[in-house]
């Protein structure tokens, strides 16, 4: 039994589908989020970069004294996670093997497409990660990055975003894909519209489900759960502009948030 919070981070919105599922499996658990929203989208930056934000970030969750932290962010889990597991003395997970394991158990002809921002298609951790259960899988990848701005506007489901939908996902129309990996946190924000685009043929996976999966197993390997002492108080905090963080998350979490703080998390 361990009552301290999990903590749970991204480049800015896109975790809270992450933070959903946590809610979701683990009703019981204090989350503390934190979302990169000056520095948003993470998509376009370098390793070195990626690994500098992520190593930030942690040291200021580290404040809040937490139990373990979840990178809800598929470009930093694809840049970051193997130094900051070498960095810091916390149970740390992310999103890539989680949502790639569930890729290869689902696909039926061994033909799996996968979306993401620039810097996780570039690391191929999607595809590496899939090969190294099924060797003769194909995998075909292809970037999205206009899919994490819609989702930080809020433009989740209405003209725009059907059109830059199709534009993006009309790359897969011949490679006869039966599975498609969402391989950013803010997608499944447009899951409806994708899923309309891509043909209800093909399965989503939702690699943000498949990590909350993960978390609740860790959690009970180590007797980390937290009882039910009391009602949950999670706690928010952004880089810039928590106007429009508060509007979005009261959309992807299906309620309202406690007053979002904003951190100079440059300092950390």
């Amino acid at each position: 039994m361990d009552s301290r919070p999990i903590g749970v981070f991204d480049s800015g919105v896109g975790g809270l589908t992450v933070v959903q599922e946590i809610m979701n499996q683990l009703p019981n658990e204090e989350i503390v989020y934190f979302g990169d929203t000056a520095r948003v989208p993470y998509g376009s930056k370098s390793k070195e970069t990626v690994t500098k934000y992520s190593k930030q970030i942690i040291r200021f969750l580290l404040t809040k004294n937490i139990k373990a932290i979840v990178i809800a962010c598929n470009t930093a889990s694809s840049n970051s996670l193997e130094e900051v597991k070498r960095t810091f003395d916390i149970p740390i997970i992310g999103v890539v093997k989680p949502g790639a394991v569930m890729a290869y158990k689902t696909t039926k002809n061994n033909r799996i497409g996968i979306i993401g921002t620039e810097a996780t298609i570039r690391s191929e951790s999607y595809s590496k990660e899939i090969k190294k259960h099924n060797e003769n899988i194909k995998t075909f990848s292809f970037a999205c990055p206009l899919f994490v701005p819609l989702a930080e506007e809020g433009w989740t489901n209405n003209e725009i975003s059907y059109l830059v939908s199709k534009k993006y996902l009309e790359q897969f129309t011949d490679k006869e894909i039966d599975t498609l990996v969402l391989g950013c946190t803010h997608y499944p924000l447009l899951k409806e519209v994708i899923q309309d685009v891509i043909g209800d043929n093909v399965k989503l996976i939702n690699p943000a489900l498949e990590a909350a999966k993960d978390l609740k197993e860790l959690l009970t390997s180590i007797n980390a759960l937290r009882q039910n002492e009391s009602v949950p108080k999670h706690s928010f905090y952004v880089s810039d502009n928590t106007t429009k963080f508060e509007q979005i998350a009261a959309i992807a979490l299906k309620k309202s948030i406690p007053p979002v703080k904003i951190i100079d998390i440059e300092q950390f």
